[in-house]
This record gives structure tokens, C-alpha cells and sequence, in this order.
């Protein structure tokens, strides 16, 4: 059968969560099946390094282009010109008039939970109005919908009135290079980004949910009330939009407690989760968390969200917090740094906490779905 993929950001510079979801969905089905062809469409190309094509995975860059553009005209008609049997496509979205048999995995339904035009990013909002009007259309005509918790499945299913048999899940899983690294890369990536000795680690970014607002107040409350506190590195955003936040809640002198690195590729990640006091993720709603299991297998025990996906993915083996409350999340900031007995209890739970979720196993029944969809009349 000759089966489509859509994986358009795969090949940029600046991967993030779902991308590294496709490469990794690829890889294992490069492993897994010799006997379907694949077509990889992607993005043209800026950074090949992610996959390779083989016998069987054809990698077919489209033109450069905004990404409505790309998905409603040019993926629709390489559907058209490869004769695909199924399309695949891995990030919510998809073209409404695919003329195939269509699989679509939808990470969650937030933007259609409701929409604020005034929060995010310009290119957030933009994405958002454009999924909320193209989710529901491609949703009465998927052949497969995917997802990647129990959480987000019912969430779906309770939106768009399905059975829950309509939506598989398929859970997200670790990457093989997230584990504790030695002293050497440590320090090598500590040199990189010019990091403190010691630091607590934040990762977000401007959207709302991933909750910066509510860290920086947890933060200016941690400052009343200890004597002293790690650092925090924040990867991902912006000095200037750090001012404004930090100004917003009256907080400017937080500025020389906050460390800004930019962007960190995927590699480098696992030395600093290695090295992390603790691993800050409160967000205000996830379809997954993914990096609640990478700081886990790193050995960098974890403040989440009682929230949403967060208790399913973390189990037991973190220390969940309100994240609608500052004072909470503060709260566990403080516990964590002071009480080494709790520290030791989740690291150790965390070490078994990311066997549970395993690309390899989410690759399989991803294709046993494709099978199951293509001998359908």
C-alpha cells in the first residue's frame, strides 16, 4: 500500500515537541515495515538530519509556503499525484478535500475549548483560528483519529459526540538519548549555554498554557519569603518579553534570578535536565507533557500540573501542584530544594516512570491502525 505522511516541520532548525513525535513515529516504522511505501512530505528541506529516506521512505519536500497553504493546495494535490491509499497527517490539521482515506492525530482540542485573541504569540493566534476551523471539517472525515492520552481521548470524544473506540491512543514515549549524562558532557553543555552552577529548569513559551506568568509569580513569592534560591533557566523566550512579564507583576528585579538561552536543540537537553535541581512544568493544560518523562529518565526530579494529561503521564513519580495557584507552585518549589528525602523518592520513581511509554509500541499500533483503515471497502 502506498501511504502518506505528513511530517512538514520535521526539517526545521527548531524542532519541538510534536515534530520530534513524527521523527520519532518514522524511524520505528522505517524499522517495522518493509512491505509499505512511504512518502514523507515535508516542509523543503533546512535540516536533513532527522531521517533518511530508504528502499521504502520516499522523502518529498513541498514548496515553501504558509502552512494553510501547504496543507489545503499543495499536500492535497500530492495526495492526488502519488496515489496515495492513506494519508497521515501527524499534527492536528489537514487538507479538507484529501481525495484518500485519511488518519488524523489530533495532540489536543484546546484552541477549540475556547480562544482569546489577545493571548499568545500573532503566529499562535493565527494557528489557532485556522485549526478551529479546519479540526471539525476534517474530523467528519477521518477514516482514524489518533491521540496521545486517555485524557485527550475523552476530551475529543466528548466534543465531537464519538465513541470512544473512534480514537485510539497512542502515547508519546522517550527518546533513547534522554538518560543521565556524565560529568564531561555536563560541563560541555554547561559551557555552551553559559548555565550556573546550579539552577532550577523551566520550559515553555509564550502560549498561555505553558503558564510563564504564574512561574515568574511563584518566583517573585519565593523571593519573599526565602534567603536565597537557585537560579531558573528558561530556554525559549525572549528577554524583552520576560521584561514585560516581570514588569507586569511588579517584579523587574526577577530579571538577575532568570537565565535565557535561547533555543536548545533536542540533544542537548538531556545534559541539562542531568544537571537540573528540579524540572519546573506547571502548565495549565496538556494533551501529554512530554518533558515530564524526558526530566524523569534524565534523573531531574519533577514539580507538574495536577491538570489535565499530567497525572496520567506522571503517576506517582512527581510532585503535582495547582498550577492556577502561585502560592502552590512556590510551595513546591521550596519542598523540593529543602527536603533531599523527597527529592531522592522521585528521582528513584522517576527512573521507572518512562518504561511505561514507548515510541516502538505506539509505532505498532499506529500501523496496525493504518492496516485495519486500508482493508476497509
Amino acid at each position: 500500500m502506498r501511504i502518506g505522511i505528513e511530517a512538514q516541520r520535521i526539517f526545521r532548525r527548531k524542532r519541538h515537541g510534536m515534530d520530534m513525535v513524527a521523527v520519532a513515529l518514522i524511524r520505528n516504522l522505517q524499522e517495522m515495515d518493509t512491505e509499505n511505501q512511504y512518502f514523507i512530505f515535508v516542509n523543503e528541506t533546512e535540516d536533513s538530519s532527522p531521517i533518511q529516506p530508504t528502499d521504502n521512505f520516499t522523502i518529498i519536500p513541498l514548496p515553501a509556503s504558509p502552512y494553510p497553504i501547504w496543507e489545503q493546495y499543495h499536500l492535497a494535490r500530492a495526495v492526488k499525484k502519488y496515489e496515495l491509499d492513506l494519508l497521515h497527517c501527524t499534527s492536528n490539521t489537514a487538507p479538507v478535500f484529501c481525495q484518500t482515506k485519511l488518519v488524523i492525530t489530533l495532540h489536543d482540542i484546546i484552541y477549540l475549548e475556547k480562544i482569546n485573541l489577545k493571548e499568545g504569540s500573532w503566529y499562535q493566534r493565527m494557528g489557532n483560528i485556522y485549526r478551529r476551523w479546519n479540526v471539525p471539517a476534517v474530523v467528519k472525515k477521518a477514516a482514524g483519529i489518533f491521540t496521545v492520552s486517555a485524557y485527550e481521548q475523552d476530551r475529543i470524544t466528548q466534543h465531537f459526540g464519538l465513541d470512544s473506540s473512534a480514537v485510539a491512543v497512542v502515547y508519546n514515549g522517550v527518546a533513547s538519548h534522554f538518560k543521565p549524562q556524565s560529568l564531561a558532557r555536563q560541563q560541555e553543555v554547561r559551557e555552551t549555554y553559559a548555565l550556573p552552577k546550579t539552577f532550577m529548569l523551566f520550559l515553555g513559551n509564550t502560549d498561555p498554557k505553558k503558564n510563564l506568568k504564574g512561574v515568574l509569580k511563584s518566583l517573585a513569592l519565593l523571593e519573599s519569603s526565602a534567603e536565597s534560591f537557585p537560579d531558573l533557566v528558561m530556554p525559549d523566550i525572549g528577554e524583552e518579553v520576560l521584561r514585560s512579564m516581570l514588569s507586569d507583576i511588579g517584579a523587574p528585579q526577577l530579571l538577575s534570578k532568570i537565565h535565557l538561552t535561547g533555543y536548545i536543540p533536542n540533544e542537548d537537553l538531556s545534559a541539562i535536565y542531568s544537571q537540573a535541581l528540579l524540572f519546573l512544568y506547571p502548565s495549565l493544560r496538556e494533551s501529554f507533557g512530554l518533558p515530564i518523562l524526558e526530566a524523569m529518565a534524565c534523573g531531574c526530579p519533577v514539580i507538574t500540573s495536577n491538570t489535565s494529561s499530567m497525572p496520567e503521564v506522571a503517576g506517582n513519580a512527581a510532585l503535582l501542584i495547582d498550577p492556577f495557584d502561585p502560592e502552590s507552585i512556590r510551595q513546591g518549589i521550596e519542598q523540593l530544594l529543602k527536603n533531599e528525602g523527597i527529592r531522592e523518592k522521585l528521582i528513584e520513581k522517576g527512573k521507572e516512570r518512562p518504561a511505561l511509554f514507548d515510541y516502538k509500541k505506539g509505532a505498532a499500533t499506529t500501523l496496525a491502525n493504518y492496516q485495519e483503515i486500508l482493508q476497509r471497502t
